[in-house]
C-alpha cells in the first residue's frame, strides 16, 4: 500500500517558517525523485521544489528560491519542505509527489496559510 503522509502545514504570519515533512512508505522511496507542489484557490497546481534520487540535486520555482529548501532522508523515507520568509501569496495546499519514469504518486495535501 504506496502512502504518502504530510504534516506540518498551518496558519503563519508573514516572515514566518514552517517545516513540511512527507513520510512515505510501501515503495522504494531512495529510487524516486521527490517533489513539492502546491495550489492555491483558483489557479492551477505549480511546481515548487524537486530533490533527485540520492544526488540531492534540487531545483525551485523562481517564486521561492532563497526562501525554500528541500531536503530528503532516505534512511526514514522522509522528504521535507523548509519555507523561510513566508509569504502571503504563498498560501495555498502543499502536495508531495513521488516519480518514477511512469509512476506518481500523491500526498493528501497540507493547507499553508500565511496571513496577519
Amino acid at each position: 500500500q504506496v502512502q504518502l503522509v504530510e504534516s506540518g502545514g498551518g496558519l503563519v504570519q508573514p516572515g514566518g517558517s514552517l517545516r513540511l515533512s512527507c513520510a512515505a512508505s510501501g515503495f522504494t522511496f531512495s529510487l524516486y525523485s521527490m517533489k513539492w507542489y502546491r495550489q492555491a484557490p483558483g489557479k492551477e497546481r505549480e511546481l515548487v521544489a524537486s530533490i533527485s534520487i540520492t544526488t540531492g540535486n534540487t531545483d525551485y520555482a523562481d517564486s521561492v528560491k532563497g526562501r525554500f529548501t528541500i531536503s530528503r532522508d532516505n534512511a526514514k523515507n522522509t522528504v521535507y519542505l523548509q519555507m523561510n520568509s513566508l509569504k502571503p501569496e504563498d498560501t495555498a495546499v502543499y502536495y508531495c509527489n513521488a516519480a518514477q519514469w511512469g509512476q506518481t504518486h500523491w500526498g493528501q495535501g497540507t493547507q499553508v496559510t500565511v496571513s496577519s
